[in-house]
């Protein structure tokens, strides 16, 4: 169990300050965008490449906001969280600094690219007192994800005994490239990115330890490749995991070949299986069905049923804030977030390679 977050809390009478350090996912536009939604006020932007499409993209939305030397930022006495979507090999240092100079931190997923970068995100959350909290968006940010951990614990289904989670990514689409022409160059190096267990797959194995009530788990087999990019070595375009915990099982896949005819980005999908009855979350998609997103199915004893959840509150930015002034962990428990992270790296890690894939 980790040690509660301590520190000096924000001042209670004013917002808390937050800065975006690192735009080059546009992940960066919602971590931005939930925070100000928390009347909490944004002082700058910095990043490392300005010029970047998302950078571009969130210059144009909030244009007001003034842009900052990154050094200049992460030391600022006055700012209290750091958000971060930088190129996933830099999300690592930027947090290590920004917490060892007394800011709190949400990182875009991965939140970092190694087993020793998580080393020294975990140094510094310990040494500093501050938390990092890293943005699981395809949980956080999908009112059906939060609906079904709600089922999940008024024990709707029993107890749940495995989960499969489907996270398919479009390469070329637009919303992710920020209005950009293509992906950038670090797209295609898997030391940038982690690989695509490290990245993609971080979503599912958080949702595997959250909806089996597991504290820990282990990577029991793991596989990358690379299927269309012959001539870019560094890029995977699939990825699988079988996970288990000491009560419970899961399966990943993930994967970039989400078809063109396709009306969204990608068909997430996530089936959470219980002793007595299961749940099915068609999360931005139903195929040649219902509109929109957001489809949770529910399966139990008594009932077949199409939950309906554009109601529901999505409880992360509001929490995050809680903790900023509390020292609390209600957004999301930093071991929980160390773990999955553990879990994702050594999946990428131990990974037996197909296709092009080196």
């Amino acid at each position: 169990m980790s040690t509660p977050p301590t520190g000096r809390p924000a001042a209670p009478d004013r917002p808390v300050r937050f800065a975006a350090v690192g735009l080059d996912h546009p992940h960066a536009l919602g971590q931005i965008a939930g925070l100000l939604g928390q009347d909490c006020e944004l002082v700058g932007f910095a990043s490392d490449d300005p010029a970047a499409a998302v950078a571009r993209a969130v210059a144009e939305r909030w244009p007001d906001v003034p842009w900052r030397a990154v050094d200049d930022l992460l030391t600022d006495p006055t700012v209290d969280v750091v958000v971060t979507a930088a190129v996933p090999d830099r999300r690592g240092p930027i947090a290590v600094q920004a917490l060892r100079n007394g800011k709190d931190v949400v990182a875009d997923k991965p939140g970092c690219v190694s087993l020793d970068q998580l080393e020294e995100v975990e140094k510094a959350v310990a040494e500093s007192g501050r938390f990092w909290s890293v943005t699981f968006s395809e949980r956080f940010e999908v009112r059906a994800a939060v609906k079904a951990g709600e089922l999940v614990q008024d024990g709707r289904i029993g107890r749940v005994v495995q989960t499969i989670g489907l996270g398919p990514h479009r390469e070329g689409d637009r919303a992710h490239l920020a209005g950009g022409a293509g992906r950038p160059e670090w797209f295609y190096d898997r030391n940038r990115t982690g690989g695509i267990l490290t990245d993609i797959a971080s979503h599912q194995i958080d949702q595997f330890l959250f909806y089996t009530g597991s504290s820990t788990g282990e990577v029991v087999a793991s596989t990358v490749a690379n299927y269309t990019h012959p001539d870019s070595p560094g890029m995977q375009d699939f990825g699988e995991i079988t996970l288990a915990s000491d009560h419970a099982h899961g399966y990943v896949r993930v994967d970039w070949y989400t078809p063109q005819g396709l009306p969204t980005w990608g068909d997430g999908r996530t089936t959470i299986l219980g002793t007595e009855g299961f749940i099915e979350l068609r999360k931005y998609v139903d195929l040649a069905g219902r509109e929109g997103g957001d489809h949770l199915f529910l399966v139990d004893g008594e009932t077949t049923q199409r939950i309906d959840c554009s109601d529901v509150v999505l409880p992360y930015y509001p929490a995050l804030v809680h903790d900023v002034r509390n020292r609390t962990e209600t957004a999301c428990p930093q071991a929980h977030t160390f773990e999955v992270m553990r879990l994702a790296l050594v999946a990428q890690r131990d990974a037996r390679l197909a296709g092009a894939a080196k």
